[in-house]
């Protein structure tokens, strides 16, 4: 379907027409999904390209693209390009839309997920906290409780606290997170069975736990999938 519609928007408006460009970044995020990485970044780049030259290097439909590029190279191992693209969206996303903007705060997120993979544990910190701040100055403290982006969050931030073996700030931010997902995912979906294993191994006695992987952007090599998001 992308294909057909690819093509026919090459033909009607040409290659460079911002219809087609956004066909491009779709066709970009497919690929990634289905693993065909490098097809993936052709495309991304192909969009970001096309995107620089009609609307220029910071408008928002280009800094999405950029996120994504980011979360791709992190999925690639490429961390010095992804924080490099990271960097770049929040910076322009700042300047467009505000610091505390949604998607500014999505971005955050995914420097957060990139930072505790690389072992960046304070920056880390810095960033989910800003995001998960952000969240309820946006959506209120009744509506973050229920907030996907939000709970990833917390999930991201129990994975740090318990890396830290802060045990009481972990299992604070994995119950919060927990009773989110319970409401919209339902007590048997993925993200409970993983939270609530997660909680079970904060009192396992230490030599018995398998140690916490980063959690993930959607892909980080590390998976750090459930954290990062895409535009």
């Amino acid at each position: 379907m992308y294909m057909r519609a690819l093509q026919g928007k090459e033909k009607a408006w040409g290659a460079e027409h911002t219809s087609t460009l956004d066909t491009v970044n779709n066709l970009g995020a497919l690929y990634k999904a289905l693993g065909r990485l490098e097809e993936a970044e052709e495309m991304y780049m192909r969009a970001l390209q096309g995107k620089e030259k009609a609307w220029g290097a910071e408008h928002t439909s280009t800094l999405d693209t950029v996120n994504n590029l980011g979360i791709l190279y992190a999925d690639l191992g490429r961390l010095d390009e992804a924080e490099e693209m990271y960097m770049r969206a929040l910076q322009g996303k700042e300047k467009a839309w505000g610091a505390e903007h949604t998607s500014t705060l999505s971005t955050v997120n995914n420097l957060g997920a990139l930072y505790a993979a690389l072992g960046r544990l304070d920056e880390a910190e810095k960033m989910y906290m800003r995001a998960l701040q952000g969240y309820e100055k946006a959506h209120g403290q009744t509506t973050i409780k229920t907030y996907v982006p939000a709970l990833n969050t917390m999930w991201a931030f129990g994975d740090l606290h318990a890396e830290r073996k802060q045990k009481q700030s972990a299992k604070a931010m994995y119950e919060r997170a927990l009773a989110g997902f319970t409401i919209v995912r339902g007590s048997a979906s993925d993200p409970c069975s993983h939270i609530r294993s997660r909680l079970q191994a904060l009192d396992m006695p230490e030599e018995k736990k398998i140690p916490i992987k980063a959690s993930p952007f959607k892909g980080l090599g590390v998976r750090l999938k459930r954290h990062f998001k895409s535009v």
